[in-house]
């Protein structure tokens, strides 16, 4: 809003064409919107009596959260709205189509929230249910991608110039594999106080980086990393998100005054997804994002060993529940998997000049 507004009279206001102003303004409005929202959110939830449901089978120090604030995801993705229509640049079609996959993933997040918190059904939306509304809208968002020239069908991999493999249309499906992956992953992560904000914010300031460059012409040609009009403006949305991470930490750190819900992971690992995908990252954000893939293979892992051998791999799955059967305290769990992130995402920038 405040480009298109102030833009046209660059003369007096040409610092808001810059995209790294627009993203430390970005940052700080977010970050303060979600401190002063979440306190009266939780307020609202507290008063309302809405607090998250305790899974019977899980560990027993998470009896004592039984009833506990959820959905904050409301006021972080509210945030991050606001924010992005004040500060982004909605000429750019990467922005649109990403903030149009959060929105939809947002709202599923938020009925299948509304039906466990405030409906009392605690299975929500069906597995099923939940696929196809999120393959709906990815399928949705790639079409759009490949067919407005958006991004090319390319598939690049981290370390290498080469090989580059063509997908065409099939570019499709995999990129909508790689959204819908990503939103699961994230929801799975979301199991412990402060432990799933910490890889998000890590990965969108990693992917924040990886736009600016991906829709800088200069620096993307010295980085061999293909140049996509309009890419940058994905940084002031990832910045959004960090500081409205930010602000639910300061309630999500532990003991948590609130949870993210559905709402939030749902929506910011569908955010995440459609970044990878439009910054030609998609198999290096399996690195960035590693501990959300490192959940999802628990999970299945889990899963699979216990239908066909009737064994169970881990003590309890996501991974996160093993290392607490194990006798780690909570906030160590936490804290170690933050370190880890940090390190893979250290490692996945240090591959762009190796190509």
């Amino acid at each position: 809003m405040l480009y298109h507004l102030l833009y046209p009279h660059h003369h007096l206001f040409n610092i808001f064409k810059y995209i790294t102003f627009r993203t430390g303004i970005a940052f700080l409005i977010a970050t303060v919107l979600s401190i002063i929202w979440g306190h009266y959110f939780i307020d609202f939830m507290k008063k309302k009596q809405f607090g998250q449901i305790i899974r019977s089978d899980g560990p027993e120090s998470h009896f004592k959260k039984k009833g506990t604030p959820t959905m904050g995801g409301v006021f972080m993705l509210g945030s991050i709205f606001v924010t992005t229509l004040i500060c982004g640049n909605f000429f750019s079609m990467p922005l649109k189509i990403t903030l149009g996959v959060t929105f939809s993933y947002f709202l599923l997040g938020f009925y299948d929230d509304y039906l466990k918190v405030l409906k009392k059904d605690t299975k929500g939306v069906s597995a099923k249910g939940k696929l196809v509304w999120q393959f709906g809208t990815a399928l949705a968002a790639m079409y759009v991608m490949v067919s407005q020239n958006i991004i090319n069908t390319d598939v690049y991999f981290p370390f290498f110039k080469s090989p580059i493999i063509d997908l065409g249309y099939w570019y499709i499906l995999f990129g909508s594999i790689v959204i819908v992956g990503f939103s699961n992953a994230v929801n799975l992560t979301d199991g412990l106080d402060g432990l799933a904000i910490g890889p998000i914010m890590v990965s969108a300031a990693t992917m924040g980086l990886l736009t600016y460059v991906t829709g800088h012409k200069e620096i993307s040609q010295y980085l061999y990393i293909p140049y996509f009009e309009g890419m940058g403006e994905i940084t002031v949305l990832t910045a959004a998100i960090i500081g409205a991470g930010i602000g639910f930490l300061w309630y999500n750190s532990y003991p948590a005054q609130i949870f993210m819900g559905d709402v939030g992971s749902l929506s910011l690992g569908g955010t995440l997804g459609t970044i990878a995908v439009l910054a030609k990252s998609e198999f290096l954000f399996v690195v960035i994002g590693g501990i959300f893939v490192i959940e999802a293979l628990s999970v299945i892992i889990q899963v699979a060993s216990f239908k066909t051998r009737g064994v169970r791999v881990f003590k309890m799955a996501p991974i996160h529940h093993h290392f607490e059967k194990l006798g780690w305290p909570e906030t160590k769990v936490t804290v170690r998997f933050w370190i880890i992130s940090v390190c893979l995402a250290i490692m996945a920038l240090s591959t762009l000049k190796t190509r």
